[in-house]
Order: C-alpha cells, then sequence, then structure tokens
C-alpha cells in the first residue's frame, strides 16, 4: 500500500513572560489578577478553524517552559500547502501562521464586564520550504511581542515544527448497509483492498460471531427494529475472502424511558473485533464504540470508543469522544494532540501483535493523528472516507481493524436516528 503525502504543522512549549512593570502599572486589582491567571492564545492559519489554548504564565525569568508539550496541530494535505503558497488578496498576500495573545476573559454578559486585553501578535510566513517533506524546526525560543518597546514587551515562548504525517486513504464505495467493496485512493487511482459484509442477525450457525449474541429467530424482525435496533454486524474481508476484522452490536440501540432515541443514560454499543492468531475461527475483542443522540437545536451523535484488554475495559483509556451532527454528519476522529484526558497519548495495539496489551499505559512518542472517518448525516448516501497514519499501519490486517471501526461508527448515526422516524419504506432503501 503506497501512503499519501501528508505533513503535521504542530505549536508546543507555549509560555508568557510578562515585566513586572506592565503588571504594576493596572490600576485594578481584578486586572493584575487576570494578567497573572488567564492568558489564553488564539493560533490562526488561513483555511482552517481558528484553534484557542491557554498559555502559562512564567513566575520568573529563570523558569523553564514545558519543552514536550504540544497545544495544537495543523494537518496538511498537498492541496493546502498549494492554497497556503497562492498569494492572497493585496492587502495579505502571503499566508502566515498567526498567534495572538490575550490576558482576561471574553465577556459573556452583554458586553458588561473586563475584556481580553491583546498584548501581542506573533506571525511566522508560509514558505515553499513547508512542501519539502522533511522535519524542520521552522521557530523554537523566545520572542519579543506587543508594542512597548519602552518598558519592556511581553516576551513568548513557542516552539514551531513541521514533520511528514503520511496516510493511506480508504473510501467505502457504496454505503456500508449494502455491503460495499473497500478501496485505497491513491490521487485518481483506487485499488481494491477489502471487502464489507453488512448483515443483521440473519447469519449461518458455523459463524463463530454467533456466540457473542442469541439470534431472535421469531419472524419479526421487522417490528422488532422499531423498538429496538440490535443483531447488526459488519464484517471485512481481504481480497482473499478471509475474514480479517468485524464490528457488531452487543447492546442494542433502544429509546430511554419516556422518548423516542437513544440517550447517554442507555447508549447503544459496538464490540470490535479480529481474529484470534491462537484460537482458529476465534474473534479477540480490540475495542468498544458506543453511541448516542445528543438533543438540541441541531441533534449530534456521540460517538465514544475504548481500546479493551481481553475483552475488559482498561482503566480509562479513552481514546475518543466525538459529536457528529446527525443532519451534517462529519469526521470521527482519534488524536492524541487533541485528546485531553491524561490516558489520550497510549499507544494503539496492533491488530497482528502479540495480544499482549500492557503497553497501553506508555505515551506514543510524538502523540498526534491516529485516524479519521468522514460520515454523512441521516438520509443521506454516506461512504465513508477513512484516513490512516502511515505509523500505526504495519500490515493490511492493521488497516482492516479500522474500516470495522470506521463501518460502525456510520452505522451508528442510523442507529441512533429517532424511533418513530424509522418507516417500512426506510427499510426498503437499506436492503436489509
Amino acid at each position: 500500500m503506497d501512503p499519501q503525502a501528508f505533513i503535521r504543522l504542530s505549536v508546543g512549549s507555549l509560555a508568557l513572560r510578562i515585566p513586572k512593570i506592565l503588571l504594576n502599572t493596572s490600576s485594578r486589582t481584578d486586572d493584575k489578577k487576570d494578567f497573572s491567571t488567564q492568558c489564553s492564545c488564539e493560533i490562526k492559519l488561513r483555511g482552517f478553524p481558528v484553534q484557542t489554548t491557554s498559555i502559562p504564565l512564567m513566575p520568573s525569568l529563570d523558569a523553564a517552559p514545558d519543552h514536550h508539550s504540544i497545544s495544537t496541530s495543523f494537518y496538511l494535505e498537498e492541496s493546502d500547502l498549494r492554497a497556503l503558497l497562492t498569494p492572497g488578496c493585496f492587502y495579505n498576500p502571503h499566508a502566515h501562521l498567526e498567534i495572538s495573545v490575550f490576558t482576561g476573559k471574553k465577556s459573556s454578559h452583554c458586553g458588561v464586564g473586563a475584556k481580553r486585553q491583546q498584548i501581542g501578535v506573533f506571525r511566522l510566513e508560509v514558505g515553499p520550504e513547508w512542501g519539502e517533506g522533511k522535519p524542520m524546526i521552522l521557530f523554537n525560543g523566545w520572542i519579543s511581542i506587543g508594542k512597548n518597546k519602552r518598558d519592556g514587551a511581553a516576551e513568548l515562548h513557542l516552539k514551531v515544527k513541521l514533520d511528514p504525517d503520511p496516510r493511506y486513504v480508504f473510501q467505502f464505495e457504496d454505503v456500508t448497509t449494502l455491503s460495499p467493496q473497500i478501496v485505497q485512493l491513491r490521487g485518481s487511482v483506487k485499488q481494491p483492498i477489502f471487502s464489507c459484509k453488512f448483515s443483521r442477525d440473519r447469519v449461518s450457525q458455523v459463524d463463530p460471531l454467533n456466540g457473542y449474541w442469541s439470534s431472535s429467530g421469531d419472524g419479526n424482525e421487522l417490528e422488532s427494529e422499531r423498538r429496538e435496533r440490535k443483531g447488526w454486524k459488519v464484517k471485512i474481508h481481504d481480497l482473499s475472502g478471509s475474514a480479517v476484522a468485524a464490528a457488531f452490536i452487543t447492546t442494542p440501540f433502544v429509546p430511554s424511558t419516556g422518548c423516542d432515541w437513544v440517550a447517554k443514560s442507555n447508549p447503544g454499543a459496538w464490540l470490535v473485533v479480529r481474529p484470534d492468531p491462537s484460537r482458529p475461527n476465534s474473534w479477540q475483542p480490540w475495542g468498544k464504540l458506543e453511541a448516542w443522540r445528543e438533543r438540541g437545536i441541531r441533534d449530534s451523535v456521540c460517538c465514544r470508543f475504548h481500546l479493551l484488554s481481553n475483552g475488559l475495559e482498561v482503566g480509562d483509556v479513552l481514546m475518543s469522544e466525538i459529536l457528529i451532527s446527525a443532519e451534517k454528519g462529519g469526521e470521527f476522529l482519534i488524536d492524541t494532540d487533541k485528546q485531553m484526558l491524561a490516558v489520550a497519548a497510549t499507544p494503539i495495539p496492533s491488530p497482528q501483535s502479540s495480544g499482549d496489551f500492557s503497553g497501553l499505559g506508555q505515551y506514543v512518542s510524538g502523540g498526534g493523528f491516529v485516524m479519521s472517518s468522514r460520515v454523512q448525516g441521516e438520509g443521506k448516501s454516506s461512504k465513508p472516507v477513512v484516513q490512516l497514519a502511515m505509523r500505526h499501519v504495519t500490515c493490511v490486517e492493521d488497516a482492516a481493524i479500522f474500516m470495522a471501526l470506521a463501518a460502525a461508527v456510520d452505522l451508528s448515526i442510523l442507529a441512533c436516528k429517532p424511533f418513530r422516524r424509522m418507516n417500512r419504506r426506510r427499510f426498503r432503501h437499506y436492503s436489509w
């Protein structure tokens, strides 16, 4: 499999030094407190969402920032780089990485109260060297920001780094319920890699996955589906026809008491499994995906993914918890830079490893992107596009387990649809 070129732009080691004379010029005690406890910044790159993060204030000139911390990352593919290097308008011909530093908080009471104060801006121009595909430190150290040169300007410490981050890109060629082929994308070339087989509790008695649930076999499957969604299963096969990964519902998707949707108090759940190397025709648990519907002005489906060991959750090894728009769809993501928990930088065990999950407590060197899957919203033809970091894929079977996870995420959008909207026409459309 040939990967596609991606670049990871990381901003980290953030710290701020503010001269005492600037703190002493504040007339109010609250202003001084804002300087000392509420420093933040907005990180901007043209074409990407603005990232906001806090900045620690150094207590003394001798204090050192955390040289290993990463505050945010941008992932750029070739088209992103071309867009950034294309001259812009007359007033802004060159793209920049821009970091605006503030003290204080944004006012949240109709403009009443203390507002943020901008104390400086750092800019780094995007250059052709960004596209060379080599590890590169663009900036590392302290720099003066702001305009108060007479009394001494505030100083910002940061480290801006470029790293190659090649990825494999896959796409389901049709909706998951129609058992599509999965191809690898490389430019305009599509190469078949896997096939996806969806079934709904109509399985042969010799299927090893039958041991995980009992088939209803009551002949009233359509009526039962109106009350609960269960028995859904997806198998991923390689080109030889061998099953190399699977995902299936273990906790039915049912409406919570007093409502017609799957609530957080009783989420539906999938088990993602891989072949057990020690026992032929057997499966070994690898991950658990929970999903439920979050109600609001615009409903969302929340997908929460844990890694498993020997069929049990390992402490709080939460790898991802993502809200996906029920109407428009969105992206399921595993990215250790974006995961706020301390365990977020946990390595992903290879499906072809020895099965020893004791390494879950160790940190991934450098952290960063693991996988993403873009899906469509309800009522739309969803053909998931999956990206995998090359460093997490050592063989085809490693990629297959993430395809099963992506299929489970896609089907969870359907499984979390309000039950009152499920009708016979919908079932005929999905050919169950």
